[in-house]
């Protein structure tokens, strides 16, 4: 699946690493770590998802995005539960994903109204070691989102980036 991502700041990867060792008995730890801003569609078409990502966000300006603390889905609609992840607040990424829905079908119960910014820690433990890391003070980290990423889901490494204004 091709999709638009958000990177994030190596101090949201070093807080994910220090998060690491409570997060060993769930199925999936994760390791790489960005925001999925939106999916794209399949890969068949990779210039031409990109060209219609490209002008969905032309001009398209930088937004701010902070980590506020540790959350989990507890019957995520797809994919072992529960989920923790790291909470993204930015009204500035909920438009952008708002304007690429009009230009790509969102996906049901994930995106649209069910859209939540994020970055996905693990899936598949228990719900009490969930709880206890939602409960967990943290830090707010902040920074500008002033590029996204596309991704095709089976690297690790991004396709291309686009640039959003300064």
């Amino acid at each position: 699946m091709y999709s638009v991502t958000v990177p994030v700041p190596g101090r949201v990867r070093q807080l994910a690493n220090r998060l690491h060792p409570d997060l060993i008995g769930f199925e999936t730890v994760r390791e790489d770590h960005s925001c999925l801003l939106k999916r794209l569609g399949e890969g068949d078409h990779v210039a031409q998802l990109q060209h219609r990502a490209h002008r969905a966000l032309e001009g398209t300006p930088a937004v701010e995005a902070e980590i506020t603390g540790i959350d989990y889905f507890e019957d995520p609609p797809l994919g072992s539960a529960p989920v923790v992840y790291l909470v993204v607040e930015s009204p500035g990424l909920e438009r952008i994903h708002a304007d690429l829905t009009e230009a790509f079908e969102p996906v049901e119960g994930l995106e649209g109204n069910d859209y939540v910014p994020h970055v996905t820690l693990a899936r598949g433990g228990d719900l009490e070691t969930a709880t206890r890391l939602a409960d967990r003070e943290i830090d707010p980290i902040r920074w500008t989102v002033g590029e996204l990423e596309f991704r095709d889901g089976t690297d690790e490494l991004p396709v291309s980036r686009v640039s959003l204004s300064s």
